[in-house]
């Protein structure tokens, strides 16, 4: 005659635990990114201010001027820059610094579209648009 097996209710929420653990995706291990450390800068261009480090790339409001890939570009309108020991703040910009990058390239951002509606007037406009930016990396800040 065929056995019987007996199993506690003990029994039963262990090996459905077991079965559940084991069949549960494995979670990979987080890695955080870590905080940008070394000197940094905060340059005013465009009408918008950006922190800075060597070596970053960047988009910017489109410059104005003919450039060609690789031509440097100054800006010397810097509020801030500290070099890990001692922090500058600007009253309004920093005296003698200035921030030097390489230009990459002109483009133009993913099409947004501004759409106008009024309701129960049949009154609706779709209009697009692209920002034109500039791509520049950061060499030196000095």
């Amino acid at each position: 005659m065929a056995e019987k097996k007996v199993t506690t209710k003990e029994e039963k929420k262990e090996a459905k635990k077991a079965t559940v653990d084991a069949a549960a995706p494995k979670k990979a291990a987080s890695k955080k990114a870590e905080p940008k450390t070394g000197p940094f800068a905060v340059i005013a261009t465009g009408g918008k201010q950006y922190v800075v480090r060597e070596g970053d790339a960047l988009n910017i409001e489109k410059l104005n001027g003919e450039y060609e890939e690789g031509a440097k570009v100054e800006f010397t309108e810097v509020l801030l820059t500290d070099d890990g020991k001692t922090t500058k703040v600007g009253e309004p910009t920093v005296k003698g610094a200035k921030v030097t990058a390489e230009f990459i390239e002109n483009d133009r951002a993913a099409k947004i579209s501004v759409i106008r509606f009024k309701a129960k007037s049949r009154y609706f406009k779709n209009r697009g648009h692209r920002q034109p930016y500039s791509r520049v990396k950061i060499t030196k800040i000095a």
